[in-house]
């Protein structure tokens, strides 16, 4: 799997944030997520080599069928399909 970048603060599970570097969308639900103090991982897929690139979008894909982003997964169970601030809000109750 793809090697993550791990931020720190307040566990509310298991977060992963699927992301661009160049997408204005991913930038806001990580600057929102770091604002919220939420523990999370993310990758910025464009920058992943060829083969590894493929792995994560089929990874994507099972909870994201467009493969758009940004795609945030919550615990293996829930996901989260771009900048929706309400929800992410709501994952720290």
């Amino acid at each position: 799997m793809a090697q993550m970048t791990h931020v720190d603060g307040k566990n509310v599970g298991t977060v992963v944030l699927y992301a661009l570097s160049t997408c204005i969308w991913c930038k806001k639900t990580r600057s929102l997520l770091d604002e919220l103090k939420i523990e999370y991982s993310y990758v910025y897929v464009d920058l992943l080599e060829s083969a590894e690139n493929s792995i994560v979008k089929d990874n994507i894909r099972q909870w994201n069928p467009r493969c758009s982003f940004p795609t945030l997964v919550i615990n293996d169970h829930e996901c989260i399909v771009g900048y929706d601030e309400e929800k992410i809000r709501g994952l720290v109750k």
